[in-house]
């Protein structure tokens, strides 16, 4: 059976079928995941029950990986998995959930935003992936907006005055949003804002879209006010729920998505 994808989003977002995720992949296969990345920009694989290492030889299948390395506030010592997975967890390194007042716990909510993964960083990121091994009572969902679509359907001025613009992007600014402000020296130090530029072009299929985040909390030559203003009407216009999917996981769940193409956010759950 070969690899075939359905549109389940109202405007973007596929589902894929015909593939084993736990054995090794075609270079057909390789290709047309990456064909159905460019065109959908979020791709669903159900019934992929992985362990760890079939999850790294799929990612690694599809190119190099970006090592989770300082990105929380977990310190090396407190590392429940390798750093070649990005733990975004509420577990500490003995498998316990975190208790309600830990400041690792309070920091993760700020996941729960509109954000890109890794806009943070100089290069930030591409792809992820998240396999579901359990899945919480209620709740949970994930939700994708298509930045692309966001981007089509603004008006000529709006898109002129994006044209251009660069932003600064930290998890300050985002952890700022929930009230989170309690960071040491180190961190301040190591969460200093990058600037990424607002507006992107797709390097395979040419489609411009917004590229927001959360953790995007200034605009370069603007006045902060103003600028968060901005962003933050940008954001509404990009969550409209015509341009949103949301992802409702069923244990097994391998889902994908392009951070160049869409933004995504964890709902709440127990």
């Amino acid at each position: 059976m070969s690899l075939t994808i359905r549109q389940v989003g109202p405007c973007f977002a596929g589902e894929v079928d015909g593939v084993d995720l736990t054995k090794a992949l075609s270079p057909e296969d390789v290709a047309a995941i990456h064909a159905g990345m460019d065109e959908f920009a979020v791709l669903a694989f159900r019934g992929q029950m992985l362990d760890d290492d079939q999850q790294m030889a799929f990612t690694l299948s599809l190119g190099s990986i970006e090592r989770a390395i300082g990105t929380s506030l977990r310190k090396k010592d407190e590392y429940r998995l390798p750093d070649t997975f990005a733990d975004v967890s509420n577990l500490d390194k003995e498998n316990k959930p975190f208790d309600r007042e830990d400041r690792r716990r309070l920091f993760a909510i700020g996941n729960r935003l509109w954000h890109s993964d890794s806009s943070f960083k100089t290069t930030p990121a591409k792809y992820s992936i998240l396999n579901a091994r359990s899945i919480p009572t209620k709740g949970g969902n994930t939700e994708f907006a298509d930045m692309r679509a966001a981007y089509d359907t603004l008006d000529d001025e709006t898109k002129a005055e994006v044209e251009g613009l660069v932003c600064e992007h930290s998890q300050m600014y985002s952890r700022e949003q929930v009230g989170f402000t309690d960071f040491t020296d180190e961190e301040r130090e190591r969460f200093k804002p990058v600037r990424q530029v607002l507006r992107r072009t797709h390097p395979v299929t040419g489609r411009k879209s917004l590229y927001l985040a959360s953790h995007a909390g200034s605009i370069v030559g603007w006045l902060i006010p103003e600028a968060r203003v901005f962003l933050h009407d940008l954001v509404e216009h990009a969550t409209q729920r015509k341009f949103v999917y949301s992802h409702e996981w069923r244990l097994g769940d391998l889902v994908m998505w392009d951070n160049r193409q869409t933004m995504h956010r964890a709902r709440p759950f127990p």
